[in-house]
């Protein structure tokens, strides 16, 4: 049934790519990735395979890869993506030495890249699960790692109908899980291959403070410049439309707050959205100040091209981790939608987190929340009280920050647990 299945999704695929942009790069790139292998293989190397679905599978992972490309510099690493959002993004990766998209799950493209390949162990990031491409895996002996996943009780290994599939988790070496929760219903199925080490992403968002992306120039910080040393800052990332009503709206009628907008979509129209409803703002773009500056150390601004503004709109990608550190508040957006973005790579920098109600899928949500760091909204009202209450109390602001940043430090380490164990 699930080959059934597989084939009926390929042949969708191929139909939707002719109508679709983002489907027609999965297609194309997927097609393409045994050329990439025939290529780029080297005839006796030894390759450890990560598969990560997209980007934010990828930066769960990066930790791990950057770790073992560090202590094992005899093993070479193959990175894989199912999402162009993952692999468009990062296809120029300078920690591993093969990138590519992974062939849609069938018996045939399962054997063929295995066989170019002969990956002395694989690491599946999070949720990915390909019956094929893992029961392959197992007939080879190859160790293959489960990393940073989490189980539900709603997920299909855990209903009757799905109890078939669920083999496909005994393919597993072993599962470094997020939670305990999570090794509870593996060991109700009979698995008990099983460690709680945490979650990975952790230790990624705590490697980015510790290393940010610079904003700066000879001249000095971009945002400093931009805005002065004591603004209030109100950094918005990952946001969606009913995200920005909702604080576009609050800050219309509060223009003492500065704004750092990084929206989810970067799109012209949606960019051009924001600016409208911020008419009579001083607003910006970061690629209009910074296009025609860059420093020698990459850094990108500068005085000349900065001066005054009230907002500030991140129409390019890679920066919004790092770009947390200016906020007084930080907002992470998604949660009027299908669910929120990352709140850690916010909480890390010892900033209060302000999202919205669709976030208990999350656990780093409620754990921020139960910790005092993180603020769950439900509308403008809620909005509208909560800021007011930072504006008004500063140490209220400080104190939460300071407690989401040690709900994050305090959880992290899940990078050394798995390789202390697989590397034994």
């Amino acid at each position: 049934m699930y080959n059934i299945i597989i084939y009926l999704y390929l042949a969708g695929v191929a139909v939707y790519s002719l109508f679709n942009e983002k489907v027609r790069k999965m297609w194309r790139g997927e097609r393409a990735a045994f050329d990439v292998l025939r290529q780029k293989v080297e005839p006796g190397a030894r390759y450890v395979w990560f598969h990560a679905a997209s980007l934010g599978e990828f930066e769960q992972g990066r930790p791990l890869m950057e770790q073992v490309r560090q202590r094992h510099p005899e093993l070479k690493i193959l990175l894989t993506f199912f999402s162009p959002s993952g692999y468009e993004v990062r296809k120029n990766y300078e920690g591993a030495d093969i990138i590519c998209y992974l062939p849609l799950d069938t018996i045939r493209n399962a054997r063929r890249f295995l066989r170019l390949i002969r990956p002395e162990m694989a690491f599946f990031i999070k949720y990915e699960f390909w019956y094929n491409y893992l029961h392959i895996l197992k007939h080879r002996h190859v160790p293959t790692y489960s990393v940073s996943s989490i189980f539900r009780e709603g997920q299909v290994f855990f209903r009757w109908y799905g109890r078939q599939y669920g083999h496909v988790l005994k393919c597993f070496t072993h599962f470094y899980v997020q939670n305990e929760k999570s090794r509870e219903l593996l060991h109700g199925i009979g698995i008990d291959n099983v460690s709680v080490v945490g979650d990975t992403r952790f230790d990624r968002v705590l490697q980015i403070k510790q290393k940010p992306a610079p904003l700066s120039s000879p001249e000095g910080d971009t945002i400093d410049l931009l805005f002065g040393n004591d603004a209030k800052i109100f950094v918005a990332g990952s946001s969606w439309p009913p995200d920005e009503d909702i604080f576009i709206r609050y800050f219309r009628q509060h223009p003492e707050w500065k704004l750092i907008i990084a929206p989810h979509v970067i799109g012209e129209d949606h960019l051009r959205q924001i600016e409208n409803q911020l008419d009579g703002w001083q607003v910006r773009r970061l690629t209009s100040i910074a296009k025609t500056i860059e420093a020698p150390s990459g850094a990108v601004g500068g005085a000349s091209a900065v001066g005054g503004a009230s907002a500030l709109l991140i129409d390019c990608f890679g920066l919004l981790s790092s770009i947390y550190r200016y906020a007084t508040v930080c907002y992470v957006g998604g949660g009027f939608g299908v669910s929120i973005h990352n709140t850690l790579e916010a909480a890390v920098w010892g900033k209060p987190v302000v999202f919205g109600p669709e976030n208990k899928k999350f656990q780093e949500a409620q754990g921020l929340k139960a910790s005092g760091g993180g603020f769950e909204i439900s509308g403008y009202d809620d909005f509208e009280r909560l800021m007011d209450r930072f504006a008004a109390d500063a140490a209220f602001t400080a104190s939460a920050g300071q407690k989401a940043g040690a709900y994050v430090e305090s959880l992290t380490g899940a990078t050394e647990k798995i390789l202390r164990d697989v590397f034994k």
